[in-house]
């Protein structure tokens, strides 16, 4: 039996974690995000420099978060982070607006239209739903 929670737990994380994590590309695929800093900051040829940014940058902290790594940096050193991840986000809302919509697309394009709004509620029950398990610590 615990074999079998133990099964159930690595499916459930490696599901979460392709969805998550392909969701996200496709998020900055689609809406230009990369190419659209480096065409309104003049800057082509750092290019390949944003792209390996972001990439790292996910990597480091989903490994800082995966392996409950600690850092002793000075308190000031989080309004850093803090600037930089209001830039991130910043950036995705700006982009998001922009191109707000994509999920109207995605339906027409996979025959879904019908079904938009099941399509709706299945991400929104799917984003509360997993937030209160995380939230209230259901799965520790």
């Amino acid at each position: 039996m615990a074999m079998l929670s133990w099964l159930l737990l690595i499916f459930i994380g490696v599901g979460g974690g392709i969805a998550v994590g392909s969701g996200m590309v496709a998020f900055l695929v689609v809406l230009d995000v990369i190419p659209r800093l480096a065409q309104t900051t003049k800057s082509y040829r750092q290019i390949r420099w944003y792209e390996g940014a972001v990439v790292l940058g996910s990597l480091f902290f989903t490994l800082t978060d995966f392996f409950d790594w600690s850092y002793g940096l000075f308190p000031m050193s989080t309004a850093l982070f803090g600037v930089f991840a209001g830039c991130f986000v910043g950036m995705l809302a700006a982009a998001l607006t922009e191109v707000i919509n994509v999920l109207p697309i995605l339906a027409k394009r996979i025959g879904m239209e019908s079904y938009m709004i099941w399509l709706l509620m299945a991400m929104v029950f799917g984003k509360v739903i997993g937030s209160l398990i995380d939230w209230l610590g259901v799965l520790e």
